[in-house]
C-alpha cells in the first residue's frame, strides 16, 4: 500500500525513515530474544527505546506535513495518508506493548519512557495484542498520542529541572566569587591596619624617647642654674671667702676704704 501512495518528496522522506526505523526496531526485538545476559538486554531496548522516540517525532511531522498539503491533494489521497498515518501509529504501539513486555521479563525499571505510572501492573504480550484488536484505530491514535504527549511532558519537566539546578548552581557560584573577593578585600584592610599600629607604635616609641631625653636636658639646666645662684648667693654673703672662686663675668667685691681727714685745728696750727 504505501508504494502505491501519491507523497510529496518531503512527505516521501519522513516516511521512508519511519518504515527504515520500524524495520530497525522489529530486527532489534529479534536480537533480543538470543541475548541471554539482562544488563546486554537492557542496553539493547535501550536503543530500541531511542529509535521508538524517534518514530514518535517523525509521525508528529509526517502529520504536519500531511495537513499542510491537505488543501493541495485529492481527497482519496488525503484519506490514504490519514490511513497510513493511523496504520504507523498502531504498529509503534505494538512495539511499546512488546516493549513492556521485554521489561517485564528482564526486571529493569529504569526503561518506563513510555508507561503511565509506577504501581500498575504490566499487561502480558497476548493481552496487549487482544486489546489492540478490540480498540478502534481512532482510540488506538489517542491512546498513543496521549502517551507521547505524557512522555514529552515528562521530558519537558526534567529539562525544567535541569535548567532550574543550572541556575542555582550560576547564582551559587556568584556568589561564592563575591564572598571571595570580600574576604580579600577585608584581609587586605587588615593588613593595612596592622601596618599602620606598628608605625604608630614605633613612633610613639621615638616620641618618648626624645621626651626622656628633653627632660634629661631639662633637669642638667635646672641644676646648673641653681649651683651658679647658689655660688653667687654665697659670694654676696661671705665676699672674704676665699675658697669660692671669683665667677667668671662677676666683678669682685669692692674693698672698704678708710677715709683720712684731719682736723681742722691740726692742720693749721
Amino acid at each position: 500500500m504505501a508504494s502505491n501512495l501519491q507523497m510529496s518528496p518531503q512527505v516521501e522522506q519522513i516516511h521512508g525513515e519511519i518504515r527504515d526505523n520500524f524495520r530497525a526496531i522489529a530486527n532489534g526485538f529479534q536480537k533480543l530474544d538470543k541475548i541471554k545476559d539482562a544488563n546486554r538486554q537492557s542496553n539493547q531496548l535501550e536503543e530500541l527505546t531511542d529509535k521508538m522516540r524517534e518514530c514518535k517525532r517523525l509521525i508528529k511531522e509526517f502529520d504536519r506535513e500531511i495537513k499542510d498539503e491537505e488543501g493541495r491533494n485529492p481527497p482519496e489521497v488525503n484519506k490514504q495518508l490519514n490511513d497510513e498515518k493511523q496504520s504507523m501509529i498502531k504498529e509503534l504501539n505494538s512495539y511499546v506493548a512488546l516493549r513492556k513486555t521485554y521489561m517485564n521479563t528482564i526486571g529493569n525499571k529504569k526503561l518506563e519512557l513510555f508507561d503511565n505510572g509506577a504501581g500498575v501492573s504490566q499487561p502480558t504480550a497476548e493481552e496487549n495484542v487482544q486489546l489492540a484488536s478490540e480498540m478502534s484505530n481512532q482510540e488506538l491514535i489517542n491512546a498513543g498520542m496521549k502517551t507521547m504527549d505524557e512522555t514529552d511532558q515528562a521530558i519537558e519537566r526534567s529539562k525544567q529541572v535541569v535548567h532550574q539546578t543550572i541556575e542555582v548552581g550560576t547564582q551559587t557560584a556568584v556568589t561564592l566569587k563575591g564572598q571571595t573577593e570580600q574576604m580579600g578585600r577585608i584581609v587586605n584592610e587588615l593588613d593595612s591596619i596592622q601596618f599602620s599600629i606598628k608605625k604608630a607604635s614605633q613612633l610613639v616609641k621615638e616620641i618618648g624617647r626624645q621626651v626622656a631625653t628633653d627632660k634629661c636636658i631639662m633637669l642638667f639646666l635646672f641644676l646648673i642654674v641653681c649651683g651658679v645662684i647658689a655660688i653667687i648667693v654665697v659670694k654676696i654673703v661671705n665676699p672674704h671667702n676665699k675658697d669660692i672662686r671669683d665667677i667668671p663675668g662677676l666683678a669682685p667685691p669692692v674693698p672698704t676704704r678708710r677715709l683720712l681727714y684731719a682736723r681742722t685745728g691740726d692742720h693749721f696750727g
